[in-house]
């Protein structure tokens, strides 16, 4: 198995050199995200040692079960929270974390912030914008964006590094991240979180610098 995740890590890495490149791009610009979300330790091992530092994770909890001991030894790996964060979650989330995908309401925004206070830290952050306007979905609704990115930039004093989002699965994507990235730029964010294993070349010829991709390195979930 571990020659299979070294060439479906490299095959990903390829298409986003390629995407990025058939635009204009350099290719260093755009961060690949490998979601081991669901994934034991024994799958996430080979994928480490096929050079990939940049993870993602859904859920505090799972990732508390496997990344402490994971990362030992990998003082250049960067882990992702890219699920929904819970508040009394954050403590775990903050510890444990480099980056947060998910800040998507002023609670959270709070509660992140005093708890980098508490530890000394200072994570990555982006906000979560629910462009399709689902009600199961997270994310703050695009008209509430600039009332929660002044709570943070201004009161909070956070530092935003961009936007992320999941589109809708029955529209075109690429609708989506066009619209995020104009939301973006509008705002001078420079990050843009969004594609994954079905879009992600799509994302990145429209600017996307982090690209989550699970299935397409680690293969189907059970």
């Amino acid at each position: 198995m571990t020659a299979e995740y070294a060439i479906a890590l490299a095959a990903t890495k390829q298409r986003v050199v390629e995407a990025a490149r058939g635009i204009g791009r350099d290719p260093a610009d755009v961060t690949l995200i490998a979601v081991s979300k669901t994934f034991g330790a024994e799958d996430i091992r080979p994928v480490l040692a096929a050079g990939q530092r940049h993870f993602g994770e859904n859920r505090v909890q799972e990732a508390l079960g496997k990344w402490p001991e994971l990362r030992e030894g990998y003082s250049d790996l960067t882990l992702h929270l890219i699920g929904p964060l819970q508040s009394n979650k954050a403590k775990e989330a903050v510890a444990l974390f480099n980056v947060i995908h998910t800040v998507d309401r002023a609670k959270i925004a709070r509660v992140l912030s005093a708890e980098m206070d508490k530890q000394g830290k200072r994570l990555q952050l982006f906000i979560q914008v629910n462009t399709g306007g689902e009600e199961q979905k997270a994310g703050v609704a695009p008209g509430e964006l600039d009332a929660l990115l002044a709570l943070c930039r201004g009161e909070l004093g956070l530092e935003i590094s961009g936007l992320m989002c999941i589109p809708p699965v029955d529209e075109a994507a690429a609708i989506h991240f066009a619209f995020l990235a104009k939301l973006a730029k509008e705002r001078s964010l420079a990050g843009l979180s969004m594609g994954m294993s079905s879009d992600f070349t799509a994302a990145v010829e429209l600017g996307a610098t982090h690209v989550r991709v699970g299935s397409a390195i680690f293969g189907a979930r059970g």
